[in-house]
């Protein structure tokens, strides 16, 4: 517990020390890199940026734009990773894994072309997805525009009510970091659950696959003995 307290302690001084030298564009930059490195929380950058404007120490309308900008340049990073990845070489990646198959792929690249969009929209807003949404999209190449369009306004949503919690809470702004601790927490665990249910399923249909094969060489009504 002391030390996921000095970590946190250590992420927060951390992005102090941008936006007291850097300002509006320091919180931009923090939220950049929280993209790209997950581990970084944004429920800690953004409230934190809200607090220090409502210090008068940094425009709250800045903060929101430099933090939007810092989002779709992190998410920007992780598409074009996604795109040098590519289709062909993903399915190569899946048929080498166990238990993974490539219908396993096609079916979520199905999925994604239905709802890719939404999936942009909403995923911005969602722990962990946050910034993961952006390598799908990247290897399915989804149009540039849009996926820029939907990145930009789900993370305004997402930036902008944080920075705003944090603006009204003051000196209390790690309070956000609490609550949405216990929303992160169900989101890795509702991940957890449907990845043990999946692979349960997965394993006892392999199994059922291996047997299949075995009793189709008995033909059907015959009973088969050594004896004489």
């Amino acid at each position: 517990m002391a030390n996921a307290e000095g970590v946190l302690d250590g992420i927060t001084d951390w992005a102090v020390g941008l936006m007291e030298t850097l300002g509006a564009p320091g919180a931009g930059l923090a939220v950049a890199l929280e993209n790209l490195f997950p581990p970084l929380p944004s429920e800690i950058i953004l409230p934190l940026a809200g607090f220090t404007a409502s210090k008068g120490d940094m425009n709250l309308i800045a903060a929101v734009v430099w933090t939007t900008i810092g989002s779709l340049v992190g998410a920007l990073a992780l598409y074009l990773v996604g795109a040098g990845i590519g289709r062909e070489r993903l399915l190569r990646i899946a048929a080498r894994l166990p238990l993974v198959k490539v219908s396993d792929i096609e079916k979520t690249e199905a999925w994604f072309h239905r709802h890719g969009t939404k999936a942009i929209f909403f995923g911005r807003m969602i722990p962990i997805f946050r910034s993961l949404i952006s390598i799908p999209a990247g290897v399915e190449r989804m149009p540039i525009l849009p996926f820029l369009v939907y990145t930009t306004l789900g993370s305004l949503i997402w930036n902008s009510a944080f920075i705003a919690a944090g603006y009204l809470l003051g000196e209390n702004w790690s309070v956000v970091e609490t609550y949405v601790g216990v929303y992160s927490r169900g989101v890795v665990a509702v991940v957890g659950l449907a990845f043990v249910v999946w692979l349960v399923l997965r394993i006892r249909t392999n199994r059922r696959q291996r047997r299949e094969p075995q009793l189709s060489m008995v033909e059907p009504g015959v009973y088969r003995s050594d004896r004489r």
